[in-house]
């Protein structure tokens, strides 16, 4: 029998989420498990499948989560879409949460947390998954170890969502933001995620967060960035990917090792 006395990261990520603690995590562009596994060896708290923006299918996001069990990180997951095919899948597989994209009304909010919840919402049931322990859970321990854990997030990331914050912030459980300032800055036609209209279109995000009392996550270029943002209430941060770091990484070796092609 597995011990239960400690909870696993996918059980204890939502209760960290929503205590404030800092939590650092990063997205996974590439489909396989070895990623996952480093950052979770690393120490990372979280890794996001993107399942969004990346070449992620069912079995791929499947293998993806098994990894960061064995690695001890909790595993999201970022939807293709806000569907509850999609939401459910990604639960089913065992996911500590999911990231809902382009959440820009208080009826999409509704719906993605409905789609993640047993007992308030419409998820539909299985024990029989990585997430009920293969049948391991009776009927109802799952449902309730399930809506205990699942953390639900949505992402802010389109003008009309700013006009709409406060009913968005006030959902019955949801459970954190996640402020997406590139999609922000093209909608915004904005010079860059710095500039002014952002800026202020990320402090009334986290206002109506704080006000709400909703963890906030974003995007973190480097440690000075997330400092100042951890002042303004972010509480949990996004370093890259792991495509980015990669190529952050191979540059300056690159970078390091280039003097020896003159020296020869």
């Amino acid at each position: 029998m597995p011990d239960q006395s400690r909870p696993s990261p996918a059980r204890s990520f939502r209760r960290r989420l929503l205590g404030r603690e800092l939590l650092l995590g990063t997205f996974i562009k590439t489909p396989t498990s070895h990623t996952v596994e480093i950052f979770g060896d690393l120490g990372f708290d979280f890794a996001v499948i993107d399942a969004e923006h990346a070449p992620f299918d069912r079995r791929s996001i499947d293998i993806a989560l098994l990894a960061a069990r064995a690695a001890g990180i909790a595993g999201l997951v970022r939807v293709a879409e806000p569907s509850p095919a999609q939401i459910l899948a990604a639960l089913d597989d065992g996911a500590a949460g999911v990231l809902i994209p382009h959440v820009a009304s208080p009826e999409a909010a509704a719906a993605a947390v409905s789609a993640c919840r047993y007992r308030s919402g419409r998820r539909g049931f299985s024990n029989s998954p990585r997430a009920g322990r293969y049948g391991g859970l009776a009927m109802w321990p799952h449902v309730d170890a399930q809506d205990e854990s699942v953390a639900v997030i949505a992402m802010i990331e389109d003008p009309d969502a700013l006009e709409r914050l406060d009913a968005i912030m006030a959902t019955e459980g949801l459970d954190a933001v996640f402020i997406g300032r590139a999609d922000l800055t093209v909608a915004l036609a904005a010079a860059s995620p710095d500039a002014p209209e952002v800026r202020a279109a990320v402090t009334r995000i986290i206002e109506a967060a704080r006000k709400a009392d909703k963890p906030v996550c974003m995007m973190a270029a480097h440690v000075d960035e997330a400092r100042s943002l951890a002042a303004l209430g972010a509480s949990a941060f996004m370093i890259g990917s792991d495509q980015g770091l990669m190529r952050q990484a191979a540059g300056r070796v690159l970078e390091e090792f280039g003097g020896l092609r003159g020296a020869r």
